[in-house]
């Protein structure tokens, strides 16, 4: 199995996992034009996807989905929730997915969670194939139990780090808008992120991946520094996924 990034942050994102001969995009807030381009650059045409998986409505994550999806015949995997407030959705292309219930996409068993955040019934997901395990958790408010739980063990950890508060609460974002970032259905900082972090069995990690960073209220020095500071060291698998460059692909064995 292995994964890589088209691109991480809040102009557009999007990840690829791989498992034989299935390949599954989860979102896509990025313009056909980049994600062709991006998938190029990983070796890739749109042509060998097998399917899109979505976990919520807003834009970055889901503004490329539609004109993909029809372009290439491709089915979207989300919850109800979700696509009952998506008003581009290719209805012809769309399959319903429980939050509480995994599915099985070819070679992947795919397990959502849901997660507190500011849409209809936003949920991320646990890729697993031939016993491992890849998650993936952004666009988070807070922490609940379920989340750790479903996050714990894993050989991948794919995890949002969005916001320095200092800086965000120092920066130019308007009150309402520090509000929302910083509130129970945001998105969650170095420190909550490095909380979680900590909380969990990373006996088996491989990866740890920092996604979603603020291009305003983080830098990678600040995110890096909050992982590595509960790992103990910053070893050569924490790295961090970036909103044009992405993130090459990491094999997991």
């Amino acid at each position: 199995m292995r994964f890589a990034y088209l691109g991480s942050g809040s102009k557009g994102n999007a990840l690829i996992v791989e498992a034989g001969d299935t390949r599954v995009l989860l979102d896509c807030g990025l313009p056909l034009v980049e994600v062709d381009a991006r998938l190029a650059r990983l070796g890739l045409m749109a042509s060998d996807l097998t399917a899109i998986i979505v976990t919520h409505e807003h834009g970055d994550h889901i503004g490329g989905v539609a004109k993909l999806a029809r372009r290439n015949q491709l089915p979207v995997w989300l919850t109800a929730g979700t696509r009952a407030a998506w008003k581009a959705a290719p209805d012809e292309w769309v399959r319903t997915l429980s939050p509480h219930r995994p599915i099985t996409l070819g070679n992947f068993e795919i397990t959502p969670y849901p997660v507190p955040h500011d849409a209809r019934e936003p949920c991320q997901y646990v890729f697993g194939h031939a016993g491992k395990r890849v998650g993936v958790l952004t666009d988070a408010g807070s922490v609940t139990p379920y989340m750790r739980e479903s996050l714990t063990g894993l050989d991948a950890l794919l995890l949002e780090f969005n916001h320095d508060r200092q800086m965000l609460l120092n920066g130019p974002y308007p009150s309402f808008l520090k509000q929302r970032v910083a509130g129970p259905k945001g998105h969650l900082s170095n420190a909550q992120a490095a909380e979680l972090l900590g909380s969990l069995d990373i006996s088996r990690l491989q990866h740890l991946v920092l996604t979603h960073l603020s291009e305003t209220n983080n830098t990678p020095e600040h995110a890096l520094a909050a992982a590595s500071e509960v790992l103990g060291a910053q070893p050569d698998w924490l790295v961090c996924a970036h909103q044009d460059a992405g993130l090459d692909w990491r094999h997991v064995n």
